[in-house]
């Protein structure tokens, strides 16, 4: 179940609340929303009295184990929040969220109801003795991330909450404005709200209202680099530039998956499964479509050449001479870039 059908279930009058819940997710705002409907919802169910946690490997744990174990001074049921921002408790955390696991597996919430935030967890940390005990004993709330090509969706549904709306074209500027900040983004269009009235925004109010609030990271470089989107890579190099993105990161994401692209090639062209050389290079997920694009865009013949010019990049930014190169290390690296993601027609 997703996590709205389950939100939208717990708000139901009477409906049987867990004594767990886990929240995972990658973006702050979607997690902020998911966790403060489950605390409405608690709160309605009247847990009242609330112990909040910010935990990570060197936090007290001892804390937490006394959490909800005594009764609450007023009579109120407790509602317990525990935060882990790192996903990484530490040994002393894991026993602790293990001996929570425990208390809670099968519950329903009765005088206590824990609430446990968590970044989106990879497989690795997924399959682990706590958080496959916290998944295993309590109700998952997994906040999916918006992407690129839901943004301007996303956009429209916010407008439309207060009643406002613009058209396509608009949507995608502001779209392109806002990536990669959906905390900044909303902000925004709280204050278009503020600032005109309910119905159609026109191009030029918005434009003169938002700032340009886009946080770029290597992973969406990659991303666009692997689906050929050209526009969106450039925009993307250019703002990571802008925002003093150290140029040895982008380097490195844009390298390493070259070399990783390299690899599957090869193998691939010896006869070998492509799934099964996917699966071998730890390729999962959305990514899979990204990588099978890249793969089926550039030549066998020319992943060597790429993995020969991310050296050379990585020479110019060590300050050396590259024959045949830019002495500019990021106008090579955008070069680099985009022998990946342009094809040629």
């Amino acid at each position: 179940m997703d996590a709205q059908r389950l939100l939208n279930e717990l708000s139901r009058p009477g409906a049987n609340l867990a004594a767990l819940f886990v929240v995972t997710g990658d973006d702050p705002l979607l997690t902020i929303e998911a966790t403060d409907a489950l605390r409405g919802i608690a709160r309605t169910a009247g847990f009242l009295e609330r112990s909040s946690f910010l935990m990570d490997a060197r936090s007290d744990w001892s804390a937490l184990a006394m959490a909800g174990q005594s009764g609450s001074l007023f009579g109120d049921k407790q509602l317990v929040e525990i935060s882990l921002p790192t996903g990484k408790p530490g040994k002393t955390g894991a026993d602790a969220l293990i001996a929570l696991a425990k208390r809670c597996s099968g519950m329903t919430a009765e005088d206590v109801l824990t609430i446990v935030s968590l970044p989106k967890l990879d497989r690795a940390t997924r399959e682990g003795k706590w958080a496959s005990a916290l998944l295993s004993a309590g109700k998952l709330l997994d906040i999916p991330s918006v992407e690129r090509a839901q943004l301007p969706r996303w956009i429209a549904d916010r407008l439309a909450r207060q009643a406002q709306e613009t058209d396509a074209e608009t949507l995608q500027w502001l779209a392109d404005k806002v990536e990669g900040n959906l905390l900044a983004a909303h902000q925004e269009i709280l204050k278009l709200g503020l600032l005109f009235e309910p119905g159609k925004l026109s191009a030029s109010d918005i434009e003169q209202s938002v700032m340009n609030v886009a946080r770029y990271d290597v992973f969406s470089l990659r991303d666009a680099m692997l689906a050929g989107d050209v526009p969106r890579m450039i925009r993307i190099m250019d703002g990571l530039k802008a925002e003093g993105e150290a140029l040895p990161l982008v380097l490195w994401a844009v390298g390493e998956e070259i070399r990783t692209l390299a690899r599957i090639s090869e193998a691939a062209s010896t006869g070998q499964d492509l799934s099964s050389v996917l699966r071998s290079q730890r390729v999962f997920g959305s990514r899979e479509p990204l990588v099978r694009k890249a793969l089926s865009r550039v030549s066998a013949r020319s992943w060597p050449a790429a993995v020969q010019h991310a050296h050379e990049v990585d020479r110019l930014i060590k300050g050396l001479h590259v024959s045949g190169r830019l002495q500019d290390p990021w106008e090579e690296m955008n070069r680099l870039a985009m022998r990946i993601a342009f094809k040629p027609t």
